[in-house]
């Protein structure tokens, strides 16, 4: 017993007896307040520990040998896709010239609606009535060809024997040996296929041009531009002649730009963009600063891609230069739009983290607590107050 009535003076809360307790109404309203905000701050820490924290850490990325995928999807409302190229360079001197792996082009109307049905009944009836010759040389040409036919290249063929059998093949023979492609209708297949016609009959699209292009891992730029692309004497040419058009519309509209894939939270600043041209031609070059990302979540899963900054700069094209075709440096004459991109050294790393329920059970009670002591100070000032002053107007000495 001796032991147990020691025990009792480490009673950290003592107790009163109920007859010495004074319930009153100001003790009242400060309790209900005080359990108003304690549930309130108790569902705000619950939110916080359940929701999902991230954290952005900075590093040097010492990655290498590896590919950098750019996802784009660009419309040119006013450039036919029978006009447009798409071509890649960067400082590691690899080319990638009029690029179709992965590259798809959609016709538009002017409504930017996809253009569907288009027969060749129907582009030959158009071009009919716009060339009368057009039905002799469609008699002419549209013979079965022999089992062995071997085409012309028309002087272009990289070695004895080669064969170009259709028209693209002979643009692509004349783009290697750097000739310009000035008279496709001269060109036996070129005219069979009525390659000209089928330009004419695009006169008023537009093009969507989307997918993905795979890129050396360093510095380079991209562009969409009118005309066939080519070397010629260390500069980056396009052939624009066989379109015998002096200025080209490229106004356009990103829907997306994004280089890698896509995670939680991330923005891309060219996303719907819009550039308009109401006359003339032009330049639009944008020069985008990658930063390599990488965000880990909650599960483990690890995402590697890129953020990037970016500014732009407009270059007005005068008939002359865009008819030359120029090359695809910042001072040339070329009509098109040029994604400039260079990458930061600096990485990147955001991860996904929740809070610990030690660190939740130790805010919960830091509320209950705090609050409740505070409420004590308030409700006792309260008190002391009211009573003070009641005695004062017992002794009739409150103003």
């Amino acid at each position: 017993m001796d032991l147990l009535n020691k025990l009792k003076r480490f009673d950290a809360y003592p107790k009163t007896l109920e007859d010495f307790r004074v319930r009153t109404y100001s003790g009242a309203a400060v309790s209900i307040i005080c359990g108003i905000i304690i549930v309130w701050l108790f569902l705000s820490e619950l939110v916080f520990f359940m929701s999902t924290e991230v954290k952005p850490e900075l590093y040097v990325d010492i990655s290498r040998g590896e590919k950098l995928k750019i996802n784009f999807d660009v419309t040119f409302p006013d450039l036919p896709c029978g006009y447009l190229s798409v071509d890649v360079m960067d400082l590691a001197g690899e080319h990638q010239l009029d690029v179709v792996d992965n590259v798809w082009k959609k016709r538009i109307d002017k409504d930017n609606r996809p253009i569907s049905g288009v027969t060749k009944e129907k582009l030959q009836s158009y071009d009919i009535k716009k060339d009368t010759t057009f039905a002799q040389k469609k008699e002419q040409y549209e013979k079965p060809l022999p089992p062995d036919y071997c085409g012309s290249c028309f002087g272009a063929e990289m070695t004895a024997g080669e064969c170009c059998n259709t028209c693209e093949e002979v643009r692509e023979a004349y783009r290697k040996k750097g000739w310009a492609f000035a008279n496709p209708d001269g060109i036996e297949q070129c005219a069979r296929e009525g390659w000209s016609e089928k330009l004419e009959a695009q006169k008023g699209e537009g093009c969507q041009v989307y997918g993905q292009l795979s890129v050396n891992k360093v510095a380079g730029n991209f562009h969409f531009a009118p005309g066939k692309s080519f070397q010629q004497q260390h500069m980056h040419v396009h052939d624009l002649q066989p379109f015998k058009q002096g200025l080209f519309n490229v106004s356009h509209s990103i829907t997306k730009l994004s280089f890698g894939t896509e995670f939680p939270g991330i923005v891309n600043p060219l996303d719907n963009v819009t550039k308009s041209l109401n006359a003339g031609s032009g330049m639009y070059q944008y020069f985008v600063k990658i930063v390599p990302t990488t965000y880990e979540s909650l599960s483990g899963t690890v995402i590697n891609t890129n953020q990037f900054s970016v500014t732009e700069h407009f270059k007005a094209v005068d008939e002359q230069s865009a008819g030359a075709g120029g090359h695809g440096h910042s001072h040339s004459g070329l009509p098109g739009v040029f994604i400039m991109y260079d990458l930061s050294p600096i990485m990147v790393k955001f991860r996904e983290s929740r809070k610990s329920f030690s660190h939740f059970l130790t805010g919960v009670c830091a509320i209950i607590g705090g609050v409740f002591t505070v409420a004590g100070f308030i409700d006792g000032f309260i008190y002391t107050g009211m009573k003070s002053l009641g005695k004062k107007i017992e002794l009739g000495k409150a103003i």
